[in-house]
């Protein structure tokens, strides 16, 4: 495994694209302080910038660095979440412009996959997560119905010999600083 973390830390740190397993499906990721390689996925997934990415982080502490103020309803939501659970906060900071939502708000999960969370460790900033697909194509559930032009088009693949079935994309909570809690995706 570290001989995979070391080539893809290299690949992020370049400011390329990564196809890898999240610990909800495949996503595909990037520094998600790097502007021109988050516009990097947009057009390989054919997305508008408008629609906005999810981010990965590996704890609290890089939560709290890139999150103005965490409400502490996030930390009762996380503990209690039974599923990986992405949450929408308010005021962003420290991350790519382009990744944050025209209302000043960011999708961001702990993750909870070992890989990801030592890629995320040792990468010491949050990584976009975004699905392995085109925009409005379904969610691959494992490696072999990733397209060609998703394979293609990242500039590394993680390789850690999972071919397991994933479930389905993370729970999505909007907490907004005024204390208004919306669910997006259960």
């Amino acid at each position: 495994m570290q001989q995979e973390i070391n080539k893809t830390l290299e690949i992020l740190k370049n400011g390329g694209l990564i196809l890898y397993p999240t610990d909800t499906v495949w996503g595909i990721g990037c520094d998600a302080t790097n502007e021109e390689a988050v516009k990097k996925i947009y057009k390989l997934k054919q997305r508008t910038d408008s629609k906005a990415l999810i981010c990965l982080v590996a704890n609290d502490a890089m939560l709290e660095r890139h999150i103005e103020k965490v409400p502490d309803l996030a930390y009762d939501i996380m503990d209690l979440a039974t599923k990986p659970t992405t949450i929408i906060y308010d005021n962003p900071k420290g991350v790519a412009k382009n990744l944050i939502a025209e209302d000043n708000t960011l999708a961001i999960r702990i993750a909870s996959d070992k890989f990801c969370k030592y890629l995320i460790t040792n990468f010491k900033k949050p990584i976009v997560s975004t699905s392995a697909n085109i925009s409005d194509q379904p969610t691959p559930r494992n490696r072999n119905e990733i397209s060609s032009v998703i394979l293609k088009g990242v500039d590394y693949i993680v390789n850690l010999q999972t071919e397991q079935n994933f479930g389905s994309p993370s729970s999505i909570i909007k907490l907004s600083n005024n204390g208004k809690v919306k669910v997006i995706r259960e």
